[in-house]
């Protein structure tokens, strides 16, 4: 019987969006696998990890006849797709439990398993609150503080990234303890405040579908879900349980000692720094004094490195650690031209901002080196 035939892009750009959550090994083989149903001339494609489900479809010239649905190994699907010439016309038939993929003189038969042992997420009942926004907007914002996520950390709330919809802005926070990022954004629609927590494997995963475009995306707040509908991707997470830090008391708000720099500058600088840094400690100095920065990094063989860079700085010496990764990645993911730093004493954290953009903070805790 056939299911689809259709021009391999045509069926491989949904099937990527969906295939990014599948997990190469799982205790419930089904989840390796990706639903697809054929209904009233689309092909819908649902993939999930019992956390998190992506769903997409495809306009297609149906095969004709009666609805389809079956599952099929994603990652191998993916691969042959990938491998076919592009441009190509691929046809998917079912016949006994197989889904053959035809391509010019190409077969491939794939093993299916039943779409009703497929496991979709729960209907989650109405939605407690909804907002729209420009894809790119929403994209920019994950962007900015994702890095600060924590990994497999046993305080499991910081394995994710707090959603607030507070009044008629839209903040995001990640922290991993020891660095925090803050960004904020206008929605143009007053709320009643709301918080969840996003697993970080969905905040990454919509990094990387959300595209960079004026086009919305819906985002919806349920009891135990959050849903994201842009173009023909349906993207649903289960929210984490627990009770997120406090970041408005962790960003400080009276450092006296502050300067700009340019950001491409700074970042040239510690990158070359970096690579007499102690591989474990990752720690870096920086030395502040009339109007210098002087950055240094040593490591266990006894080698340093030392950078000098002119500032606007007429505060206090200071002479203070931190970890070159955290500045690193605040650097790499602001796109701006001059970054502010505003500083305490050698024993508080250091605030980095975006002169321009006045709803981003990042904090990053000293180190002792």
């Amino acid at each position: 019987m056939k299911l689809v035939q259709i021009e391999r892009d045509a069926l491989l750009k949904p099937l990527q969006a969906v295939t990014g959550i599948v997990e190469k090994r799982h205790t419930l083989p089904i989840l390796s696998n990706v639903l697809i149903e054929r209904k009233q001339g689309q092909l819908h494609l649902v993939a999930t990890d019992l956390e998190i489900q992506v769903a997409t479809s495809a306009d297609v010239a149906a095969g004709g006849g009666d609805d389809i649905s079956l599952t099929v190994s994603a990652r191998k699907l993916q691969d042959i797709l990938r491998a076919l010439p592009e441009a190509t016309e691929t046809t998917l038939d079912v016949q006994n439990n197989r889904l053959q993929v035809r391509s010019g003189k190409s077969r491939f038969n794939l093993q299916t398993l039943p779409a009703v042992d497929f496991p979709t997420l729960a209907d989650p009942g109405p939605a407690q609150a909804k907002v729209t926004m420009p894809q790119k907007a929403l994209r920019e914002l994950l962007l900015l503080v994702q890095y600060s996520m924590a990994q497999q950390d046993i305080r499991y709330y910081l394995n994710g990234l707090l959603l607030v919809l507070d009044g008629g802005q839209l903040k995001v926070v990640a922290t991993d303890g020891h660095r925090l990022g803050y960004a904020a954004r206008p929605l143009g629609q007053q709320q009643e405040k709301r918080e969840v927590i996003l697993p970080r494997k969905a905040v990454l995963e919509l990094g990387k579908l959300l595209g960079d475009s004026d086009e919305a995306v819906a985002i919806e707040v349920f009891a135990g879900q959050v849903r994201f509908t842009f173009g023909s991707v349906v993207l649903t997470t289960k929210i984490i349980d627990g009770k997120f830090p406090d970041y408005t008391r962790v960003i400080p708000a009276n450092y006296q000692k502050r300067f700009t720099i340019n950001r491409l500058l700074l970042l040239q600088s510690l990158q070359r720094a970096a690579i007499l840094s102690n591989e474990k400690f990752r720690g870096v100095r920086w030395m502040m004094t009339g109007n210098s920065l002087r950055i240094s990094c040593t490591n266990n063989e006894q080698e340093e490195a030392q950078e000098e860079l002119d500032i606007a700085y007429n505060g206090d010496p200071l002479d203070i650690g931190f970890n070159i990764t955290y500045l690193l990645d605040v650097l790499n993911n602001v796109h701006c031209e001059n970054v502010e730093c505003a500083l305490g004493d050698a024993n508080s954290s250091m605030l980095i901002m975006v002169p321009d953009n006045r709803e981003f903070r990042y904090v990053v805790m000293p180190m002792r080196i």
